[in-house]
């Protein structure tokens, strides 16, 4: 896992409508890129909904807001468009980007081990360091915890 005041990581994923977002989009400017489980469940809904609420107060600070997934594009399409989600979602088909930045755990599901991804939030500053890391969040009321580590940078 990856902590504060360590450079992030570049990444270069499609988002759901197959555009490729690379981490040189963002700066100068902070980026709040919240790694999440999986579409249409429902903290991953509450927590990427909670975000897209608040998406233009993060503008008004001149921070983008993405998240990210190991779903594809076409489920990120699907997930976006049924429940009205605004931000960014970038498909981590391949567990590239939730490699380097750490996320990756492994836990049991039905009596298999299976890789997945633990719910991790990084505020990455204009310079592209990680200011902030909060793993193992409680999705109801995460964006506005995030938002007020936003307007301390």
């Amino acid at each position: 896992m990856l902590n504060s005041g360590e450079r992030a990581p570049n990444f270069e994923l499609p988002d759901a409508d197959m555009s490729i977002a690379k981490m040189a989009d963002y700066l100068p400017k902070p980026l709040v890129l919240f790694f999440y489980v999986r579409d249409d469940t429902p903290g991953c809904t509450t927590e990427a909904i909670e975000f897209s609420d608040l998406e233009n107060d993060f503008a008004r600070l001149n921070c983008a807001v993405v998240g990210v997934s190991r779903d594809d594009c076409i489920r990120h399409a699907t997930f976006r468009d049924k429940h009205g989600i605004t931000v960014r979602l970038l498909a981590d088909k391949d567990g590239v980007a939730c490699h380097d930045y750490g996320v990756l755990v492994t836990r049991e599901v039905d009596g298999v081990m299976r890789e997945g991804v633990n719910r991790t939030t990084f505020i990455i500053d204009g310079q592209g360091m990680i200011a902030h890391v909060l793993t193992g969040v409680t999705p109801k009321g995460h964006a506005a915890e995030v938002f007020k580590l936003v307007k301390e940078l």
